[in-house]
């Protein structure tokens, strides 16, 4: 299989801070490429090991879930759950409490995950039925925590903002200052 087949590059979001929820949306679109990366890089190791192509693609997960995705996560921490709970609808209410407790359990599954890639990335290769376990936990979580967040958080946490661009403004200012 060619490099491109495998492991085709990772693009940056085509939003920009000045439009704050379409940004969160483009991580999410950033997360599902590094989810099939992981998932490719996972077969992919199993047919031939740890070689230079798994070790970049080992690579570019772990920075993406090390260094991206936890400031994602803080976005969506002090920007949408606080709309979420500001609003009198109880499902709002239990989305943020879940969007908390999926957050939580995506840490916990990196921390499983991290030192396997970590491992391939420095041409090891891993106990394969850990990194498969792991990879799948990892996946699985973040499959209804997108979903929730892409159709229902998102969405009603916009409403909520609705047309004061200056508060929308200001989320973007904080997201961009907070990566600086």
């Amino acid at each position: 299989m060619s490099r491109s087949t495998v492991f085709p590059g990772l693009h940056t979001p085509g939003a920009g801070f000045d439009q704050p929820f379409e940004m969160l949306a483009a991580c999410h679109d950033r997360v599902r490429r590094s989810l099939q990366l992981l998932q490719r890089l996972v077969e992919h190791l199993l047919a031939s090991g740890a070689d230079a192509m798994a070790q970049d693609a080992a690579r570019d997960v772990l920075r993406y879930f090390t260094m991206a995705a936890p400031a994602h996560h803080e976005d969506e921490e002090r920007h949408v759950i606080p709309l979420l709970l500001a609003s009198a609808e109880p499902r709002a209410h239990a989305a943020a409490e879940r969007m908390l407790d999926d957050h939580a359990e995506i840490r916990s599954a990196w921390q499983q995950l991290e030192p396997l890639l970590q491992q391939v990335a420095d041409g090891r290769l891993p106990a394969m039925a850990e990194l498969q376990a792991a990879a799948e936990r990892f996946g699985d979580v973040h499959r209804d925590h997108l979903r929730l967040e892409d159709e229902f958080a998102f969405p009603q946490a916009r409403d909520r903002i609705g047309a004061d661009l200056a508060t929308l403004a200001a989320m973007g200012e904080e997201m961009a200052a907070r990566r600086r």
